[in-house]
């Protein structure tokens, strides 16, 4: 009996030693991870433009210093944007660029999620151990029970009789417990997967497989300790404007909030950035095309058309269409739409806290200001196209530039929809906050009769009759637009007799001819009745086109 009380201890002990030496390696991991060398320098500065971006870098130099590189740079920066700037006691040299993959890069080849992910390995080779040490005493166990106790002879060891019912307890407890704790051990390696397995997938979507990496050396000569400056552009980054408008109808007033989301891929993170977003685009042209020479001339005989090439000439241009097919798929790579800020003067946002945006395409949202004004409420509706009213607000246009973006609107606190926000060039705003279902639009059947007239019935004419009621099912007063678009003459033989009831205020409504809109003040319960008459006057023996 005292041959397996002392195998099960030296098996706990044995345990124990593995438990031991899985620590020790952590330590040591995280004893390398500390004594790694750092990059140097950091960004400082980021201003981004719709699908680019100007970082900025800052390295301390010691005195006496000769060069400083800075590492880690992304693959696609503009090698001919790099700028170099230090104060006046450090003299600037000849730049070096150094394209290489991550891998061989001795200060890249650990990126910031390392740490994380070896500390999680670390914590699965301390559980893979316990969990090999307890199956090492469930082992012994099982060669107790089964046979693992005989002699070299082959002769099964001879058992105390009197011990036996406490022996077999021992084990039941004993194996029962390690069996236990393995499943256990189990568990806590599954959820350390869960955790490690995201962090795996983010170093190699961030590094790739054979990821190239930048490293700028810059030759310089530091009489005491200074600042060194690096500003490169890269593509890829980019922000669009976001916008919410809230109405409050009690108030009348509306509240817009300007926000910006922003994101990037560029393979280095901005932690705790200083960043500035801009309208400006830096990549496009920057001198204007000049016209060329109108020339006047004869001309030539049309020749005879050239006979049809054969299919096999005809199919070569194929492989230029997928060219263009990839070129347009990368030209498709930044992450907003460029052409959003075409119409909009060059702007800069300074957001004033730090802010980090991840290299992994994640959009980060900033809050860029707001804007209230009380506004002109109404319901505008347009029979002819849609018996329904919905419920606008104008109020004059916000200082400052407001360029394109996606519009969220709220009425009363709920959300009514989304649209897109386009500020016009004059000087009111017009805002949709969806349907007022309060508001009853009937249009009554139209009335299209055709007849003759002029000299001797020489003119064909066609009569056209438009009526519009508007009900106010409102506690209150409400301001009514309806919409009517009257027929334009577009040739002088056709001529055009409109008659309105009542006459609408606007006959060319935001300087649209033929576009009339009626406004009125309608009471609470009551209804408003509108029409049009309109003649039109032709040629007889001429066919009317209407468009």
């Amino acid at each position: 009996m005292k041959t397996s009380s002392s195998s099960f201890f030296f098996s706990a002990d044995l345990r124990a030693t593995f438990v031991a030496a899985a620590w020790l390696i952590f330590a040591a991991g995280a004893q390398a991870q500390t004594s790694s060398a750092a990059d140097p320098s950091r960004i400082t500065q980021v201003k981004v433009y719709p699908g680019s971006a100007t970082v900025e870098r800052v390295a301390r130099v010691a005195a006496g210093s000769r060069s400083v590189t800075f590492a880690c740079l992304p693959a696609g920066l503009d090698v001919q944007s790099l700028q170099v700037s230090a104060g006046a006691s450090v003299r600037v040299g000849e730049t070096s660029v150094l394209s290489e993959p991550r891998e061989l890069s001795a200060r890249c080849a650990t990126s910031a999620l390392d740490g994380r992910i070896r500390e999680l390995e670390d914590q699965k080779a301390a559980l893979q151990a316990e969990n090999d040490a307890l199956g090492m005493v469930t082992g012994y166990l099982k060669g107790l029970s089964g046979g693992g106790g005989e002699s070299a002879h082959g002769a099964r060891a001879p058992l105390d009789v009197r011990n036996l019912a406490a022996m077999t307890d021992a084990m039941r407890r004993t194996g029962q417990e390690s069996l236990l704790k393995q499943h256990q051990i189990q568990r806590r390696q599954t959820d350390l997967d869960r955790q490690l397995n995201p962090l795996l997938a983010e170093r190699t979507r961030t590094q790739g497989n054979g990821a190239q990496v930048v490293a700028v050396t810059v030759t310089l000569a530091a009489s005491a300790d200074a600042d060194v400056k690096l500003s490169y552009q890269v593509n890829g980054p980019g922000w669009t404007p976001t916008y919410r408008a809230l109405l409050d109808t009690a108030t009348r007033k509306v509240r817009i909030e300007r926000q910006a989301l922003v994101a990037q891929a560029t393979g280095e993170d901005w932690r705790g950035v200083k960043l500035v977003l801009s309208t400006g685009q830096p990549r496009r042209e920057t001198t204007g095309r000049t016209p060329g020479a109108w020339r006047i001339g004869i001309e030539p005989p049309q020749r005879a058309p050239a006979s049809p090439a054969p299919a096999a000439m005809m199919a070569a241009p194929a492989p230029l269409a997928s060219a263009d097919k990839r070129v347009m798929a990368e030209a498709s790579e930044p992450l907003f739409d460029v052409n959003v800020f075409d119409n909009s003067f060059a702007t800069e946002f300074a957001v004033p806290q730090s802010i980090d945006v991840p290299s992994n395409g994640q959009r980060v949202t900033l809050a860029l200001g707001q804007h209230e004004d009380t506004a002109k409420l109404a319901a505008r509706t347009s029979p002819r196209v849609d018996a329904s009213a919905f419920l606008i607000a104008e109020l004059a246009q916000p200082a400052g530039v407001w360029p394109a973006g996606a519009l969220q609107l709220y009425r009363d606190g709920n959300f009514v929809g989304s649209g897109r926000w386009n500020a016009a060039s004059d000087a009111k705003l017009t805002l949709s906050f969806g349907r007022d279902e309060l508001v009853r639009v009937q249009a009554e059947p139209e009335q299209d009769s055709q007849g003759t007239g002029g000299f001797v019935g020489s003119r064909a004419e066609r009569k056209v009759q438009r009526a519009y009621v508007v009900e106010n099912r409102h506690r209150t007063p409400i301001a009514v637009q309806v919409l009517e678009a009257a027929p334009v003459s577009v040739d002088e033989q056709v001529r055009v007799a409109t008659q309105f009831s009542p006459q609408p205020g606007e006959l060319a409504w935001n300087k649209r001819p033929g576009l009339a809109m009626w406004s009125f003040d309608l009471d609470a319960g009551k209804t408003a009745r509108v029409a049009a008459d309109y003649t039109i006057s032709y040629p007889k023996d001429a066919r009317l086109q209407m468009r």
